[in-house]
């Protein structure tokens, strides 16, 4: 839509206001800047709103539009004058206007930076959330051009509007005036405004994908007329899951006397049914699609599921049809899942839906399932079925052209039938929202990642997403920051998510072993070692064990307080004949299950070799077998017994371990309740049990507050048939505990820093540095320009002194005092001591000399080696510090240790940006090679609070001016008192664009 010149004197159409947004009932709608095309438009949008709406808007009754009306509220110079409207189906449902003001109101130009600004939101879309999402909308526009403050006059009345400021979160005056309500809003983005933004955006992305979930009609477009297809097979599968909702059959090919099929109406199309539809499944061919599409929209269709093949899978033409689908669905407010896609399941008892492929319903379950692959998703569903899991919800999203995992995230954040998210994902289309999803509802519930095309180093097909430069191990260093369970494959998703799913969350990483074999029990013992646990000696109960000393012995591991977990091994019997008896795996598992509900609660997992029905028995929530009789209850554990930190617990901790219900989160001292493993009237249900909430979801109002997930009062017990993935499972259980532990209260960054730090002073070098004309590519300073901007950050970086010549050399020496090092800083012998380009400890002229003489037979002339003196720098550590930016993850910190060795290795650890000292603590503490910083080998350790002090300064740095898009600190020398800088390099740039700061809108690929 093209302005006329009249409209922009001074600026093109922005075409970059267009976004597309979710609103509260999760519909979408476009807000799109008002061009001089617009003027029909607005007329008829005025006709629909109703007189007191009028009269809010105007102060007076304001029946119609005039022709002058019109021109002034179509035409817009894009800078002083703005108005942006909200469109769905192509027409306006909503407008909002500013124009700058003076101090004293009237119209003005920059440098004002006051806007009067007013809103008309259609009676029939009020309560939908439009007009907030208009306010964060022009408030980014109002920025962009100058403006500060908005100003509205309010009727006393239009409760509504005045609700839509006061809420919006920006700081903000009122007062009283001539019978109205006078606001000033300061538009710089606060805290509050930001959290506001964030709880609209996760409601609104949670109800748009519960729509699709939970539809209470369902129509199966392109049901073939004979057996057999797509279309038929999904209509099958809905009738045979029982869904709860009514169905329709719709094909244009049908018959006109044809008026059901499979025992559900039929009809040629969406709009003959005659009542509103909330999902269409869509199985007809590609270039049908937008017909049907068309079809669903004009009649009220609310959400889509396209299963039809032949988009961005099949090259350019086809990514422009997932382009053209996408923006045709959503200008009827409708959301997509697909194209290409699989299906969706949800298996609550009120909706029981199976718009899939699937051929069987999964079982009801704790579990949520998204996977970007049919064939994956196939998998998946078959591996849970064999092993007795069920799911609550299941998502394959195929090309995910609209809504993808961070929408799902969203709705299980909230979801009371989700204990733990699985999701398989090829890519992230938005890293930085995912990373901040991810962290938010792994503070609540697991999520557990897959990321397959690690490596491809390309998007996979059907992806039009941008393409991150992160390498895979960062990637995976992000998602455990963030709390996210990373593993390799989907067998070990499975095996995890089961673990998750059915048992509370370990207090540590102490392990019993029990079983019937010893050498099995050697096996696990062996892999939890292999695994950071700490087993304890496996106890073996011999070959001859029936299932009531299984019973037995487990109810001992589980009161035992020096105990987090207990894993059990079994192998078939060996009777007196030498022949293997698998025995009753039913009662085997009964047994173990009784056991398991009446001790404290702590996880229980089963490695089981060739035990036959073991396996499907454990999984059952109850059981019909015969227990083989009652188990003893073991005595409370005296005062003073050690807890699973070394700590002594208090009286009647036996009954119920920390972190159990009733318990303490981390065994610290407190008054233990009496209570029995998964007590549900005793105790906090939830993956969890007792561990403490994160700040960041304990101030959410009670209605809004997601509820702790709920589970049955025993569940079952996983069991795998090999010791490596069950000790897998527990191991990736461990380190999740104990980032829920650590994350209840999370980092911080010391205000001391500020004392040492001049952020105006390093924004004007910035600026000066980067110059009018900012070189798009950027520009790497010098060793002088770093170190001055280290140095605004309180970051010292050792000088070294140019030497061009011998003589050079040894004047710099006499200046800095020996003894010194020469070094190379030639960019390509850079952090490459290998290469001999380093000489240390020179302790006079004569062996400063001969080393000079040597760098320059070695390597080169001076003018190529850039040889320079330093003063030696206490003996220590060589480490390295970076940071770097990419355009879709953000901020990286990077540490290792500075050489050859942890290159090759890839022992790197990273961090994003803007760190807290917990973060700091824990980069310098994850590479493998971390000991050597904490006295490996009788060695004095290194002053590892300084170097947490450097990554927080250069965490600062970077988050505080995004100019800076790289930071190279090699070597970092940390002593056992302070640390050096020797090396350090800076690139500036023009800051990359940001899209997670920005007001709400919806990915356009």
């Amino acid at each position: 839509m093209e302005p006329t010149p009249e409209q922009s004197p001074h600026h093109v159409y922005p075409d970059h206001w267009e976004a597309d947004v979710v609103l509260r009932d999760g519909g979408t709608a476009r807000i799109r800047p008002i061009t001089a095309d617009d003027a029909e438009r607005l007329v008829h949008f005025y006709e629909q709103v109703s007189d007191e709406s009028k009269y809010y808007r105007f102060f007076a009754p304001y029946p119609r539009l005039s022709a002058k009306d019109v021109h002034r509220f179509t035409h817009h110079d894009y800078v002083d004058r703005v108005g942006l409207a909200v469109t769905v189906g192509g027409e306006f449902i909503a407008t909002v206007r500013y124009d700058r003001i003076d101090a004293q109101g009237r119209p003005a130009s920059a440098p004002a930076d006051e806007a009067e600004v007013a809103f008309l939101v259609q009676d029939a879309h009020q309560g939908r959330g439009v007009a907030s999402a208009l306010l964060e909308h022009i408030a980014a526009v109002a920025r962009e051009r100058g403006i500060r403050r908005f100003a509205a006059e309010v009727l006393p009345a239009n409760n509504k509007m005045i609700k839509v400021f006061r809420d919006a979160g920006y700081t903000q005056r009122r007062s009283f005036e001539d019978g109205s309500v006078h606001l000033t809003l300061d538009l710089e983005p606060t805290a509050e405004s930001l959290a506001v933004q964030r709880g609209r955006e996760q409601r609104a992305e949670a109800r748009s994908v519960q729509r699709l979930l939970a539809p209470g009609s369902v129509a199966v477009v392109g049901a073939g007329r004979v057996p057999g297809g797509v279309g038929r097979t999904v209509l099958r599968n809905l009738l045979g899951s029982g869904f709860t909702g009514r169905t329709y059959a719709v094909n244009r090919s049908f018959a006109p006397e044809r008026n059901e099929i499979d025992g559900v109406p039929a009809h040629r199309s969406v709009g003959e049914i005659g009542e509103r539809v909330d999902l269409a499944i869509l199985a007809v061919p590609a270039d049908r699609v937008p017909e049907a599409v068309a079809d669903c929209g004009e009649h009220g269709v609310r959400g889509l599921v396209v299963l039809s093949a032949g988009y961005a899978e099949r090259g350019a033409e086809g990514r422009e049809r997932q382009r053209e689908l996408v923006r045709q669905a959503r200008s009827y407010g409708m959301r997509i899942i697909g194209p290409n896609a699989f299906g969706i399941i949800n298996t609550a008892d009120t909706v029981r839906l199976n718009a899939s492929l699937a051929p069987e319903s999964p079982a009801a379950g704790r579990i949520g399932l998204f996977t970007q692959s049919g064939a994956i998703g196939i998998a998946v569903l078959s591996g849970l079925h064999r092993r007795g899991a069920g799911l609550s919800t299941f998502i394959s999203a195929g090309n995910r052209a609209d809504l993808s995992g961070n929408d799902f995230l969203q709705y299980w954040f909230e979801d009371q039938d989700t204990d733990v998210a699985l999701l398989y994902l090829e890519s992230f289309g938005n890293p930085r929202k995912f990373h901040r999803l991810a962290r938010r509802t792994a503070a609540l519930k697991p999520v557990v990642v897959v990321k397959g095309a690690r490596h491809s180093g390309s998007t996979p097909p059907g992806h039009a997403v941008p393409v991150s430069r992160v390498p895979d191990a960062t990637v995976s260093a992000l998602l455990r920051q963030a709390g996210v369970i990373r593993v390799d494959t989907v067998t070990e998703m499975v095996d995890v998510g089961l673990l998750l799913a059915d048992q509370p969350l370990p207090d540590g990483p102490r392990v019993a072993i029990l079983g019937n074999s010893e050498s099995l029990g050697l096996l696990t013992y062996d892999a939890c070692l292999a695994e950071g646990l700490r087993p304890r000696p496996p106890r073996d109960l011999t070959t001859e064990a029936e299932p009531r000393d299984f019973r037995d012995a487990l109810a001992a591991a589980l009161a035992d307080p020096t105990c987090d977990a207990v894993i059990v091994t079994a192998i078939p019997w060996v009777g007196e004949n030498g022949e293997a008896h698998t025995g009753d795996g039913e009662v085997l598992a009964a047994a173990l299950r009784e056991a398991a509900a009446t001790g404290p609660a702590k996880p229980v997992a089963v490695v089981h070799v060739e035990m036959g029905g073991l396996a499907h028995a454990l999984s059952a929530a109850t059981s019909t077998a015969t227990p083989p009789g009652p188990v003893p209850h073991p005595a409370p554990a005296p005062a003073g017994t050690p807890g699973p930190d070394g700590a002594a617990l208090p009286p009647g901790a036996r009954e119920a371990a920390p972190g159990a219900p009733g318990g303490t989160a981390s065994g610290a001292p407190g008054t233990a309740a009496s209570g029995t493993r998964r007590d549900p009237s005793s105790a906090p249900s939830g993956p969890a049990g007792g561990l403490p909430r994160p700040p960041e979801t304990a101030p959410r109002p009670p209605e809004t507050a997601p509820r702790p997930p709920t589970r049955g009062a025993v569940g079952p017990i996983p069991a795998y048939p090999a010791a490596e993935r069950a000790v897998r499972a527990l191991s990736e259980a461990v380190k999740y505990a104990r980032w829920r532990r650590q994350a209840a209260t999370p980092g911080k960054v010391p205000e001391s820093l500020d004392e040492t730090i001049d952020e105006q002073a390093a924004a004007a070098r910035v600026t000066a540095l980067l110059g009018p004309a900012p070189d798009p590519r950027g520009r790497p300073l010098t060793h002088q320009e770093a170190a001055g901007l280290l140095g605004l950050y309180g970051i010292e970086v050792r000088p070294g002194i140019p030497a061009p010549d011998v003589e050079a050399a040894v004047a710099a020496a006499a200046r800095l005092g020996y003894p010194v090092a020469l070094k190379t800083t030639a960019p390509h012998l850079r952090h490459r001591p290998d290469l001999g380009g380093v000489r240390l400890d020179l302790v006079d002229e004569g062996s400063l000399r001969r080393a000079y003489g040597e760098l320059t037979d070695l390597l080169g002339t001076p003018a190529e080696l850039r040889p320079v003196v330093q003063a030696m720098a206490p003996r220590g550590v060589d480490t390295v510090l970076r940071a770097s930016i990419d355009a879709s993850a953000g901020a990286v910190l990077s540490f290792g240790l500075s050489g050859a060795p942890s290159e090759l290795l890839g022992d790197t650890a990273h961090r994003l940006v803007p760190a807290t000292d917990r973060d700091a603590a824990e980069l310098i503490r994850s590479i493998r090679a971390a000991p050597l910083l904490f006295g490996w080998r009788g060695s004095s350790p290194a002053d590892t609070p300084a170097l947490e002090e450097l990554v927080l300064r250069v965490s600062r740095l970077v988050d505080d001016h995004p100019e800076v898009v790289s930071v190279d600190l090699e070597p970092v020398v940390v002593a056992t008192r302070g640390l050096a800088v020797l090396g350090a390099g800076i690139r500036l740039a023009p800051p990359p664009a940001r899209d997670d700061l920005g007001p709400r809108r919806l990915p356009s690929y």
